[in-house]
């Protein structure tokens, strides 16, 4: 009924730059908060930013100053840009949402698959 599909991953050199983008469709009512996690080799999976449907953002310490978290309401589209990059941010960034499906009442969590980030050189 929801998909919820990331983009934008692939390989960066240290220093460098990469935008993700989300988008959630199918048969939804609304889209509350969005969110951006990731989850490297090894490690549990962390929460990087959020943001909600009006705007409010939220940032993890490492993610702060580095990258930037940002939503398109109309196109049910979150993005987060990245700047700066380690080695340390290698990592599956996956996009969760909360969406409140047609026909439904309550908000219930939605993940994507992932898209994969690795800074090497």
């Amino acid at each position: 009924q929801v998909q919820v599909v990331e983009s934008g991953g692939g390989l960066v050199q240290p220093g460098g730059s990469l935008t993700l983008s989300c988008t959630a469709s199918g048969r939804i009512l609304s889209v509350g908060t969005m969110a951006w996690y990731r989850q490297g080799p090894g490690k549990q999976r962390e929460l990087v930013a959020s943001i909600e449907s009006g705007g409010s953002t939220n940032y993890t310490s490492f993610a702060k100053g580095r990258f930037t978290i940002s939503r398109d309401n109309a196109k049910r589209t979150v993005v987060l840009g990245m700047n700066s990059l380690k080695p340390e941010d290698t990592a599956n960034y996956l996009c969760n949402a909360m969406i409140v499906v047609r026909g439904q009442v309550w908000a219930r969590e939605h993940w994507g698959q992932g898209t994969l980030v690795t800074v090497s050189s």
